[in-house]
């Protein structure tokens, strides 16, 4: 205790130093009461606005976004990628209306993936890659594929370096489905590139680390007839 009462003592004498007034304990609060009250209201009102925002406002927004994303998901997997964007009609929200009118929710995040891949099919290869990189991915699957697809769209625009790049990093979220399928993309983008030791490294490294892949027998092939 009696080294408590010490460091209140210290803090107290500071207290004076810096404004030359004699200050104890009891009445210092006394003489800030106004500031630390003004302080606690305005810790209340933002705890308040925060939770009105979040279960008042963005609630029934996900909500909603989850619903109009039902619709355009059924058109994306029946390949209508036109349709899936933007429903001209207007009986439904395409990708690019749940991006715009649900901002902030994780179906307006989602959308923008389903928007770039939607592109990406399409043959707008630039759109495809603002789209996908201004998508947040929030697990390793669609992490990997994201990067699959910009490397795709890169590859579609003449930007091999980019490409490379992205089926590298495409194929590093160790995947056992997706791994393989990235690898062989890489050796066969470097082996057109003139590298062809590069393309047979990953394809043993396909054989060895994931023989059961599909791309493992091609991938024997392959090294023999590059050896």
């Amino acid at each position: 205790m009696a080294k408590g009462k010490q460091k209140d003592t210290e803090v107290l004498v500071g207290v004076e130093q810096v404004t030359g007034k004699n200050v104890s304990a009891d009445n210092f609060f006394e003489q800030n009461q106004k500031l630390i009250l003004n302080i606690l209201i305005g810790l209340v009102v933002a705890v308040g606005l925060y939770m009105a925002y979040k279960y008042l406002y963005m609630a029934p927004k996900e909500k909603a976004a989850v619903n109009a994303m039902y619709v355009a998901e059924e058109q994306f997997a029946k390949d209508s990628f036109a349709l899936a964007l933007e429903n001209q009609g207007g009986a439904f929200e395409g990708f690019l209306d749940i991006i715009q009118n649900y901002s902030g929710t994780k179906s307006a995040n989602l959308a923008k993936y389903y928007a770039g891949i939607s592109y990406l099919n399409l043959g707008r290869f630039e759109d495809a890659i603002s789209y996908l990189e201004s998508y947040s991915a929030k697990d390793d699957v669609t992490a990997a594929t994201k990067a699959g697809a910009l490397g795709d769209a890169y590859a579609e625009t003449g930007n091999k370096e980019k490409a490379l790049s992205m089926y590298k990093k495409a194929a590093a979220y160790e995947n056992d489905m997706l791994t393989p399928y990235y690898l062989h993309k890489i050796a066969m983008m470097s082996y057109a590139d003139g590298k062809t030791q590069e393309a047979i490294e990953q394809l043993k490294t396909i054989k060895e680390k994931y023989p059961t892949s599909s791309e493992s027998i091609e991938a024997e092939k392959l090294i023999a007839r590059l050896q």
